[in-house]
């Protein structure tokens, strides 16, 4: 394991390199938005942060990087940069093997232009001190920044808390990372626990927590909506919701708007990360956020009703210990 002045010098050394590869100029502030939506889309502070978002986040995993032609899907996120969704989300393992297209990567085409207009979002995912490192290094330079707005630790479970929380590892990583500038706020991600979101909500100092939206199982405990999301508000922590629509999968009588509509409803919610793979579906978030309006006590009561089958099913993918977000094989 390095110790904490080579890790400096390292995080100092992966800055100076990206600050060459995108340009003097474009990264001047490295701040995303923070006035009001002139798209006049659904707008919220994040937490403690102080950063205004739209409600609604690019998810810039599996679905967007199954697009085969990249310049088609470097189209699609410039359009909805352009419609005003800048609250980018990716990570360190967002791939797909297929087609060789790396989420950063591409990300990194556009930030290296327009990096003032975005607040980007990404994770690390390993457990071993250096490889984090390593990933938080290789993260700069694919997205061709020399700081990004948020960094997690990415599907946190029980089974490698230890690991996460030990002296030397990732979560003393990202907070030396913010510390440094290297990253302004920082935060972690969980899929399957609830119990583990909870605690990592009430013990430990974070920004934003991102979460699977609640499937849960007499196994994994309570539901997350009603502990971990309260957990992370009280401490002040802005909460993301992912996988919301995915439910449409087992039950097509749903439909994709009401089921973001029912995820931005959701008390302690700040905002939803949705996966993009078309203007398409561009312009309809951007029409959910133009016209949204919290869901009344009723219409959130027949949703949780339609919703409970496919909440309790223990075999959804991401609830699987081998489970990997954001990446195709």
């Amino acid at each position: 394991m390095k110790n904490e002045i080579t890790r400096r010098e390292f995080v100092k050394g992966t800055v100076a390199a990206s600050v060459t590869i995108a340009g003097a100029g474009s990264l001047l502030g490295s701040c995303a938005p923070q006035n009001s939506n002139p798209h006049g889309l659904a707008m919220t502070t994040l937490g403690k942060t102080g950063a205004k978002i739209p409600r609604i986040a690019l998810g810039l995993g599996s679905r967007w990087c199954s697009i085969d032609d990249e310049d088609e899907a470097l189209d699609v996120l410039t359009y909805a940069l352009d419609k005003g969704l800048y609250y980018w989300d990716t990570a360190s393992s967002y791939e797909n093997k297929k087609n060789g297209a790396i989420s950063e990567e591409r990300i990194g085409k556009i930030l290296m232009h327009r990096r003032k207009e975005v607040f980007i979002s990404t994770k690390i995912h390993s457990r071993d001190p250096d490889e984090a490192m390593r990933q938080v290094e290789r993260s700069l330079k694919r997205l061709q920044v020399d700081q990004v707005d948020m960094l997690k630790v990415h599907n946190c479970s029980s089974a490698d808390l230890e690991k996460i929380v030990v002296k030397g590892g990732p979560l003393e990583i990202i907070r030396r990372m913010k510390e440094e500038g290297v990253t302004r706020f920082i935060g972690f991600s969980g899929h399957a626990e609830a119990t583990v979101l909870k605690h990592l909500a009430d013990n430990y100092d974070f920004d934003s927590m991102l979460m699977a939206l609640n499937h849960w199982s007499a196994e994994m405990g309570f539901k997350r909506q009603e502990k971990a999301m309260p957990a992370a508000d009280k401490k002040g922590m802005g909460v993301m919701l992912m996988k919301a629509v995915r439910p449409i999968e087992n039950d097509a009588s749903l439909k994709p708007t009401e089921l973001i509509r029912y995820a931005l409803s959701l008390k302690e919610t700040d905002g939803v990360v949705l996966g993009t793979d078309s203007k398409e579906v561009v312009d309809s978030n951007v029409n959910i956020l133009k016209n949204f309006k919290t869901m009344s006590q009723k219409e959130m009561d027949q949703i949780t009703m339609r919703l409970a089958p496919f909440y309790r099913h223990e075999n959804i993918p991401w609830m699987k210990p081998d489970y990997e977000d954001g990446y195709w094989a």
